[in-house]
């Protein structure tokens, strides 16, 4: 891993923001799905799958029902990025899922 997660700056963010953040490496990792750049996929599917992490275990430790939620959202990311069989509207119904919480931190800052 060449990059840290800043587990204290991470925390400080609501789920919107967190959830907004993983949605960059997803976007990344699709666009890199996309032009066969394996190297650059693989790279951003490890940083989502650390900040899915992080972010799972904050809702873990505060007992919190979005647990699920996010679990089922890391899920769904692993099994669409990892199927090449996967249709286009799969893989845009997710986008569209995540892109709602990327709209939901710009609103709340």
């Amino acid at each position: 891993m060449s990059y840290q997660i800043d587990k204290q700056r991470w925390a400080r963010l609501n789920i919107f923001e967190q959830m907004g953040n993983i949605y960059s490496e997803v976007g990344r990792s699709f666009a890199a799905k996309k032009r066969h750049d394996k190297t650059a996929c693989d790279k951003a599917v490890e940083r989502a799958v650390d900040l899915f992490n992080e972010t799972i275990n904050g809702l873990i430790a505060a007992k919190s029902p979005r647990a699920r939620e996010v679990l089922r959202a890391k899920e769904e990311f692993l099994k669409i990025i990892n199927d090449n069989r996967v249709s286009n509207e799969e893989i845009e119904s997710l986008d569209h899922y995540f892109f709602h919480f990327a709209i939901a931190a710009r609103l709340n800052s």
